[in-house]
């Protein structure tokens, strides 16, 4: 869980907004959920889910439930430091690093989630499932496995590199 103070400016984006109907006995009662991403456009995302009788507080319980989970990015001149898979259930999410000025190449919500996380080049493809929900998650699985080049290092136990 991230740290935010009050003056950090965050940005929200709703992904997907879903009407759900209930049947009962005197007819349908229909709710509403909302898939809603938050991130400061530097590095940090959350991605959070509502559900209200109204389209207005199932947003807002999003909003709050993004910035409960937002999480740090590593970026590497604004994009991220190697290729890596996401996956969650039938989402599988593929994302690799771009050259400076490709820009964000990712469909739908991959495409928001990125924007948010202030990723500004990225090359990204979306297989398996098409649901909203799952491509999400799988984006976010992938982004939470990124690991720095000093990580790696102090993983492997590799000195850091003379620069001359």
């Amino acid at each position: 869980m991230a740290n935010l103070s009050k003056d950090t400016e965050l940005s929200e984006k709703v992904i997907k907004i879903n009407r759900v109907a209930k049947v009962v006995k005197g007819g349908r009662r229909f709710s509403f959920s909302a898939l809603v991403a938050v991130g400061n456009m530097n590095g940090m995302v959350g991605i959070g889910f509502g559900k209200a009788n109204e389209v207005s507080t199932a947003i807002q319980k999003g909003i709050n439930n993004a910035k409960k989970n937002m999480f740090k990015v590593p970026l590497t001149d604004g994009t991220i430091p190697h290729p890596i898979d996401g996956w969650f259930g039938a989402g599988h999410v593929f994302m690799k690093p771009a050259s400076r000025g490709k820009g964000v190449i990712a469909g739908g919500p991959v495409r928001i989630i990125m924007e948010l996380a202030g990723v500004k080049d990225i090359l990204t493809k979306s297989l398996g499932s098409a649901n909203a929900l799952n491509i999400v998650n799988a984006t976010i699985s992938g982004l939470k496995m990124l690991k720095t080049p000093e990580q790696i290092r102090g993983m492997r136990k590799i000195e850091e590199p003379e620069v001359n």
